[in-house]
């Protein structure tokens, strides 16, 4: 990502974000013809292939209001292997890791923000613009992507009813950001992540 790019994403992240207060066969082939195979591929062919997440499950609302949608790099894409990790390790579901990976997009992109100086709202930083102040854990804990998204989760779990709500109103009971409708926009993204990482 280009520093002009970088930046300007930075800089829009400065401004939006608000949260950290809390928290086979060969289909067709009729002839005698030798179908030829690599060893390679009758190996995957073998493989059973993981089914991906249900779309019911990921978006049991639908969407809200209009979705945006960013290309990741490669950090990013391995930000959100590393909250579907952490999702699956404290027992959660893929609903949770969409909620979580939305969050993560509004609030910095997918990336692990460190102190922003004037652009920084207040001392937020990570993946969740947590903020050390407000009881998140240590800078050095809320840039670890496996902590920050625990620490999220754990403010998740609090939240009565969250499998229920829309996910802008189950993130922001959590991140108590001045922009509460701004995590609506990525549930789509969120979930075509999840259902593209979860079994992966």
């Amino acid at each position: 990502m280009n520093s002009i790019f970088r930046n300007s994403v930075l800089g829009i992240a400065g401004v939006a974000l608000a949260g950290g207060v809390f928290a086979g066969p060969v289909v067709g082939h009729t002839d005698a013809t030798p179908v030829r195979t690599s060893p390679v591929a009758a190996v995957q062919a073998d493989k059973p292939k993981a089914d991906k997440p249900d779309t019911g499950k990921l978006i049991p609302h639908g969407v809200q209001g209009a979705q945006s949608r960013i290309d990741l790099d490669d950090e990013q894409v391995a930000n959100t292997k590393a909250i579907i990790a952490a999702t699956k390790k404290n027992g959660m579901d893929e609903r949770a890791a969409v909620v979580s990976i939305a969050t993560a997009l509004q609030e910095s992109k997918l990336e692990n923000l460190g102190h922003l100086g004037d652009r920084n709202d207040h001392d937020s930083q990570g993946l969740f613009q947590q903020r050390p102040s407000s009881g998140w854990g240590t800078v050095d804990q809320i840039t670890d992507p496996e902590y920050s998204t625990t620490a999220f989760l754990k403010g998740l779990k609090q939240v009565d009813g969250w499998q229920d709500m829309p996910l802008t109103k189950a993130a922001q009971t959590v991140q108590v950001s001045a922009y509460p409708d701004h995590y609506a926009q990525w549930e789509q993204q969120a979930a075509d992540l999840v259902a593209q990482h979860w079994n992966s």
